[in-house]
């Protein structure tokens, strides 16, 4: 019998081999129903020629995962959730940690000693969202294979195959694609490479980090949007002489309006820290001891500084996944509403993902933690039970600064919906503010600063719902807290 029939004949079961393969057919019809048109376990199974050859490192090949952040991690939780982690997942990651919540390492993980930094295991996921907190002992509990540190180097989608770093084989009957995306560098001819500059994305740069920052007595950082204002806001707390410089003329100009920014640059500026705007850089200077010593503009003039932040922006960790359809407009792997490439049992989530934004009906890529959590869930739903509505999201961003002990003023934003149209900002920011976006008489956006529970959780409704406001009526309102009701009494009209 030929090795295709034996396959088929066995596979009405799962059948465990002593390659650690299984093969999984549902038993029943009603079971197969379930399954997404695009997902065969036994049409995998069979490609995967795993009963001929016993010469792949992992022994989970049903479902593997490529990448260890924010993403995986919840993907991994939905797995078992729905009773099908156990002996059939692997995950592969290039980092020497069990997934973790990600945006920790530009907030309290930054903190000096004497201010409760976070650290791991405190962050793995999902404690993020509230869920229980995945340690490595998880993974081994809930039948997890995890390869760490040793990242995909090489993909043939045909035979279904990965290769690592170090010349690993790796077998997938499904593939799902969560590598995140790396940080943009400076290049090597202007000293992007130098000791003490510095780029986040991972643990292990953090920990680099927070060894110069206790050495450290002037820190420039380049860039002023998320990474920017929140590492300047953690300098302050190690008393450090802190400089943002950016070619801007306000922070995060792609969604703070020019008076908001002016509000939280008073905040910072009242913290110590400096802003050098409208800037460029023309490379980075090194001490005679080869360490960076100093950041030169385009302009001729230079900054001090022992110790150097690149964050300007990041761009999506395709690697040897470029042969997949990529979206050339906006960077990132093409993917459906259930997050399927063109490539039947491949799959791409999280930041690596350019997905149709359903509620303004435009393609887009979003590099937010709230999206990684949302898609990695939405994409493992859809390819393991009948689940196939599109993706529906919501816009949503966030920044938590000055948030370590003694600190006089502690931020924390919220961001629902698109910065599209005219602007209303209410509030004096001491300490609430918020300013709503509205196009056409509907809210399309807003933000508040220092909000409650309860007006946090309003924002998404108004901005989901888009409702139409009386824009003189939302600006004539006397504090937040008024606006938003104001806003609340339109969901209703």
């Amino acid at each position: 019998m030929s090795p295709v029939r034996r396959a088929m004949a066995l596979a009405s079961t799962t059948l465990p081999t002593k390659t650690g393969l299984s093969l999984w057919c549902p038993s029943s019809p009603s079971l197969a129903r379930r399954l997404p048109a695009r997902f065969s376990p036994i049409g995998s199974r069979i490609a995967s020629r795993g009963l001929v050859t016993a010469s792949f490192a992992n022994e989970n090949r049903e479902f593997v995962i490529i990448g260890g952040g924010n993403a995986a991690g919840y993907a991994a939780r939905t797995f078992v959730e729905n009773g099908m982690a156990d002996g059939r997942l692997c995950i592969v990651t290039k980092e020497a940690y069990a997934p973790y919540e990600r945006p920790a390492l530009t907030k309290a993980y930054l903190f000096p000693p004497e201010k409760k930094p976070a650290r791991l295991p405190g962050f793995h996921t999902c404690v993020g969202g509230g869920g229980e907190r995945q340690t490595p002992d998880w993974y081994k509990e809930k039948g997890i294979e995890m390869i760490y540190e040793d990242p995909v180097t090489g993909a043939d989608f045909e035979k279904q195959t990965l290769t690592t770093t170090t010349g690993k084989q790796l077998k997938y009957g499904s593939l799902i694609i969560a590598t995140g995306c790396t940080a943009s560098r400076f290049p090597d001819k202007i000293g992007g490479n130098l000791p003490g500059v510095h780029y986040i994305r991972e643990v292990a740069d953090a920990d680099s980090l927070i060894a110069s920052l206790g050495k450290a007595k002037k820190v420039v950082i380049v860039g002023g949007g998320y990474i920017g204002m929140e590492v300047a806001a953690a300098a302050v707390a190690w008393n450090l002489d802190t400089t943002i410089v950016f070619p801007e003329d306000q922070l995060l100009q792609r969604l703070f309006t020019p008076s908001l920014a002016q509000r939280y640059e008073e905040l910072y500026r009242q913290n110590g820290v400096k802003f050098v705007k409208g800037a460029s850089i023309d490379n980075l200077e090194a001490g005679s001891d080869g360490r960076v010593s100093a950041v030169k503009l385009a302009d001729g003039s230079t900054i001090e500084a022992d110790t150097v932040v690149i964050g300007i922006g990041a761009k999506p960790a395709i690697g040897p996944f470029e042969t997949l359809a990529m979206n050339k407009n906006i960077g990132g792997i093409q993917v459906d509403g259930l997050f399927r490439t063109s490539t039947p049992g491949i799959f791409a989530i999280g930041d690596v993902a350019a997905f149709p934004l359903k509620i303004y009906d435009r393609m887009t890529r979003v590099e937010h933690v709230d999206h990684a959590r949302r898609s990695a869930q939405h994409c493992v739903k859809s390819l393991l039970t009948a689940h196939t509505d599109t993706y529906d999201y919501l816009p949503y961003f966030y920044s938590r600064v000055f948030e370590y002990e003694g600190s006089p003023r502690k931020v924390w934003w919220q961001f629902f919906g698109d910065n599209v149209g005219e602007t209303v900002e209410v509030g004096n920011f001491d300490p609430k503010i918020a300013t709503f976006w509205i196009d056409s008489g509907r809210l399309k956006g807003v933000l508040v600063e220092s909000g409650s529970p309860e007006e946090f959780q309003l924002l998404p409704k108004l901005a989901r719902s888009q409702p139409l406001v009386d824009k003189a009526k939302l600006a004539s309102a006397s504090s937040v807290e008024e606006a938003l009701e104001i806003a609340q009494a339109a969901l209703q009209s």
